[in-house]
């Protein structure tokens, strides 16, 4: 038995055993019953039948619907056998099976979860009180066994509640193993890249300045390279949710000589088709920047996620957007902020706000709902 589900089959066949053994000592006990050969025939069946589930419950791949139907088909055909054992209906009696019918129920509390073992519960519960009424049409509410049936239900429900959890809790170690072994070697070739790739742009970018003309070009571009190259290696980004991403590594695309990102340490989850909307609404805003102020202009691209709104701020220091200077692009149909920046974010369910004065630079602060972390 392997994985965090072993300890719970192991469980269900020591309880499978143990309830094995209390039935055939209720029917010594009872001195075989009415009828000690079917009696000890039933119990027998159950034996049998009990070394067999042990042994394919013990194989994940034996696992599965049609082993748990059959496992309850047969618990329930044990079941019914009990008027063919005992005769006459006795109050307060158990079945020829005693507690050994509680295996089938916990096992698909096991293998579905809470639901599926209030469903197994149900369904032996129901044949149980049948089996009585069939076997005394006189039988009283209150020699019913409901005591019985609401431990079949506690057990179902609970021991499928608490599989459940366990599933969850090794996924989620799991995961995070997986993160830790990521990062320690995200840890490995940061270190391989500083001692490397990282000190030959270092001394390109040096040399370049120093010599000047095509060379200062040269030695510029690697300047650019080795900083998109220190942002790449310094975030630490977390493997997100199936369908999302994380917003911080598509910023860190944009980082430069120029252009600095700032990200927080934690991560800026969104849908994927929104991440990348909001990453393309502030390439849109940098291009701008390029534009307006020059291609080597600095800039400053700030993320954060505060009361559940991720928003991203570029800024710059050129000379500012005059007054009315938008709304006049807008309508002579140069949509750069109007479409690419606002029309994405709007679509985002988000806002955008605008702030900049003549000469003192320009700042552009879009802000999207982040989704609810799931419970």
């Amino acid at each position: 038995m392997t994985g965090i589900e072993g300890p719970f089959w192991r469980v269900i066949a020591v309880f499978r055993v143990a309830s094995l053994v209390y039935a055939a000592v209720l029917l010594l006990r009872a001195g075989g019953y009415a009828h000690p050969a079917t009696g000890w025939l039933v119990i027998g069946f159950m034996a049998l039948w009990t070394a067999a589930m042990i042994f394919a419950y013990s194989y994940r791949e034996f696992r599965g619907w049609p082993l748990l139907v059959a496992d309850m088909l047969v618990t329930l055909g044990c079941l019914l056998a009990t008027p063919l054992v005992q005769g006459a209906y006795q109050p307060g009696s158990l079945p020829i099976t005693g507690t050994w019918m509680g295996g089938a129920v916990l096992a698909w509390g096991v293998y579905g979860g809470r639901r599926v073992g209030a469903v197994a519960a149900l369904i032996v519960s129901l044949a149980d009180l049948w089996l009585h009424d069939l076997r005394g049409p006189g039988v009283q509410f209150e020699t019913l066994p409901i005591n019985g049936t609401v431990l079949l239900f506690l057990a179902g429900v609970l021991v499928g509640h608490v599989a459940r959890l366990a599933r969850q809790a090794e996924t989620r170690l799991q995961r995070a193993i997986e993160i830790e072994a990521a990062g320690r070697e995200r840890d490995r070739i940061a270190r391989d890249i500083h001692d490397s790739v990282l000190q030959v742009l270092a001394l390109v970018q040096r040399r370049g300045q120093e010599i000047g003309g095509e060379a200062a070009e040269l030695g510029r571009l690697a300047g650019e390279q080795e900083a998109a190259l220190r942002e790449l290696v310094r975030l630490r980004p977390e493997p997100p949710s199936a369908g999302d991403a994380d917003l911080r590594t598509l910023l860190q695309v944009y980082g430069s000589a120029s252009v600095t990102v700032s990200v927080p340490a934690t991560p800026l989850t969104l849908p994927a088709a929104a991440a990348g909307e909001m990453a393309a609404a502030v390439g849109a805003a940098l291009d701008n920047v390029a534009r307006h102020c020059g291609p080597h202009a600095p800039a400053w691209v700030f993320a954060e996620s505060d009361g559940g709104v991720i928003t991203v701020t570029v800024r710059d220091e050129g000379p500012g957007i005059p007054e009315g200077r938008l709304e006049e692009a807008a309508a002579t149909g140069r949509l750069g902020v109007a479409q690419s920046i606002k029309g994405r974010i709007a679509d985002l369910g988000g806002t955008v706000t605008v702030l900049s004065a003549q000469g003192e630079g320009t700042e552009i602060e879009m802000s999207v709902p982040a989704p609810r972390a799931a419970d």
